[in-house]
């Protein structure tokens, strides 16, 4: 079942100020639903600790996801989410600060969809946040 929202996982306060204003300065009217670090995105995704009984059939259309993250790093989440029947389809960009080549390849490796720079500038990020979300929530087929 696909969800009306983005679960942007980020641990950076001023990067979470900057993504949730870029996409509303794109004009995006899709919910944003905030996870701080990768243990919390996955109690959220698999409905556990915290949000224990929360419906995980309502999943998002995409997972914004940092790769430098407290408790559990991006790509060990990533990990988990593709070794689970429930979310191995579920659609991971990871949105990170690194240009290193094996944090790019171990990404692709774990399945990630796409893997993106973030930009240096507001301006920039806006744009790039407007287009991953017109892809993600309008323009991309979902599996069954």
């Amino acid at each position: 079942m696909r969800g009306g929202f983005i679960l942007l996982v980020e641990d950076n306060h001023d990067d979470e100020v900057l993504a949730l204003r870029a996409l509303e300065r794109a004009g995006v009217s899709v919910e944003v639903v905030v996870t701080r670090d990768g243990a919390e995105a996955l109690d959220y995704l698999f409905g556990a600790g915290g949000y224990a009984g929360r419906d995980t059939g309502v999943r998002p259309h995409v997972v914004l996801m940092d790769l430098q993250l407290p408790k559990v790093d991006g790509l060990e989440v990533l990990r988990r989410l593709r070794a689970d029947e429930r979310t191995r389809t579920l659609p991971v960009v990871i949105l990170s600060t690194s240009d290193e080549r094996q944090d790019i390849t171990a990404s692709y490796n774990l399945g990630a969809n796409s893997y993106i720079r973030k930009p240096v500038g507001f301006g920039q990020l806006s744009d790039v946040l407007q287009q991953l979300v017109l892809y993600w929530t309008q323009l991309n087929a979902p599996p069954c």
